[in-house]
């Protein structure tokens, strides 16, 4: 645990510039603000939303929030709460939207339905969260000249197309009403800066986790969801024979990308969409046998039929992103894993006690 606790010190040592944490290359200083900058994170509470409020936070950023909870956990927040301009309220409010935007230099649109299988049950409200709601957000930046939107894009957006790895200038071939969904808000954030100037980036997340991850959902990740049942001696199911393979993204990285993406040149990235990953991949299997060694799980693994919309490979190019917004993978699958599940482990004491 030494080792990888040092291994992720590095990673967070390769954004410090200036004493502040994940700040950005010096080939992009230039765009650094003199002032202090305002962020809206909406979806602030939930887990890649409350990971970006403490990056900033840790940066010294001043920092707004909202969310409605309805996938969000309050406690993700709860010892960051009293130190950013929180508002409880749903992307589907306009007026709310307006309100949040306000005075906002950087928006980063992390709000969302994000579950495949929920999109296919329920294909309607899937629709509004994640592309009536991502226009709200773009019709309330615009209105308040908001610098720039970073949106969270989904590598879902390439369906199930066998070529490997997954790569920008690929034709978008979703397959789930969650996929089509935010693919798109990616075209809506293409139009907005097109349309109206607005700059806007989207970021493909290739199957991002860590801590703060909710694992009580049968919706949730895989890691999230393996890790808790298999640290209470439960049995895990695959669904399939567990050789479909993800591009797992510890969160740190995925934090890096946003940050990155707001400092970028417009030259180098409005309007533009880039893959968020480490261009590795896992199948499933192995990571079932990865977390057997962390949780101390004695059990097997269960096989079910596999899930209409899931697909069956992720391995993306992040070429694009290393070169227009100096992104680099901070932490690679297994050194993320190991602080994960310790996480998971304290949760799991937590509700024993």
């Amino acid at each position: 645990m030494a080792a990888t606790g040092d291994r992720l010190a590095d990673s967070k040592q390769k954004l410090l510039w200036c004493g502040r944490l994940f700040c950005v290359p010096d080939k992009f200083i230039r765009y650094h603000h003199k002032r202090m900058a305002k962020y809206l994170v909406t979806g602030a509470a939930g887990f890649i939303g409350s990971s970006l409020v403490r990056a900033l936070l840790e940066r010294g950023e001043q920092v707004r929030g909202i969310d409605n909870f309805s996938t969000g956990r309050r406690e993700n927040l709860s010892e960051v709460l009293h130190r950013i301009d929180f508002r409880e309220a749903d992307i589907l409010d306009l007026e709310a939207m307006h309100q949040a935007c306000a005075g906002v230099d950087y928006v980063l649109h992390e709000a969302a339905i994000p579950s495949v299988p929920k999109s296919v049950l329920d294909p309607l409200a899937s629709n509004r969260a994640n592309v009536d709601g991502t226009v709200n957000v773009l019709v309330a930046a615009r209105d308040a000249k908001v610098k720039r939107v970073v949106y969270a894009a989904s590598s879902s957006a390439y369906g199930d197309t066998p070529a490997l790895p997954k790569h920008e200038a690929m034709i978008p071939n979703p397959i789930s009403p969650y996929a089509v969904a935010k693919l798109a808000s990616e075209l809506y954030m293409v139009s907005f800066y097109r349309c109206y100037g607005l700059e806007t980036v989207s970021l493909r997340y290739f199957n991002v986790f860590g801590p703060r991850q909710d694992p009580s959902s049968p919706y949730s990740g895989v890691l999230a969801r393996f890790s808790m049942q298999m640290l209470r001696g439960e049995q895990p199911t695959i669904f399939g024979d567990g050789t479909t393979s993800r591009d797992f993204t510890y969160i740190d990285n995925a934090v890096s990308a946003n940050l990155l993406a707001c400092a970028a040149p417009a030259a180098e990235c409005a309007g533009r969409v880039f893959n968020c990953a480490t261009s590795q991949r896992t199948t499933l299997n192995q990571t079932f046998d990865a977390l057997k060694k962390l949780t101390g799980y004695k059990g097997s693994v269960k096989y079910g039929p596999e899930r209409g919309g899931d697909i069956q490979h992720s391995l993306a190019d992040i070429t694009q992103a290393q070169k227009h917004l100096g992104y680099k993978v901070l932490v690679n699958f297994a050194d993320g894993l190991r602080p994960t599940v310790e996480w998971y482990k304290n949760q799991a004491r937590t509700v024993e006690a």
